[in-house]
């Protein structure tokens, strides 16, 4: 078992209420496992738990009925999912990936 799939194994076989804290658990799931991870919060917020994450993955950002916080130079203040900063980025990449990339690389003609 991976590392990122050893972690989720550990995630999914929480089920009851409760208060889960996690730093960046993204950074150990592929996007299909964080889409799993995001359906497994998504139970056990409707049963009653509460989740507190820090993280950057635009998948977890979209938890239905998430407040968001950002932390930046201007404190701490809510967000909308369309307004942060992972969202925007990735939402870039998709849709303008070829020309992201020549400015990124350094490839502008």
């Amino acid at each position: 078992m991976s590392h990122g799939e050893g972690f989720l194994e550990i995630l999914l076989s929480h089920t009851g209420k409760g208060l889960y804290l996690m730093d960046e658990p993204e950074s150990a799931l592929s996007t299909q496992r964080q889409l799993t991870l995001l359906e497994h919060m998504y139970r056990m917020a409707n049963d009653g738990s509460q989740f507190i994450i820090a993280t950057h993955s635009p998948i977890l950002l979209g938890l239905p009925d998430a407040e968001i916080l950002s932390f930046d130079e201007n404190g701490v203040h809510p967000c909308d999912y369309e307004d942060t900063d992972s969202y925007q980025i990735t939402r870039v990449f998709i849709n303008h990936r070829e020309s992201l990339l020549r400015h990124l690389l350094g490839n502008e003609t």
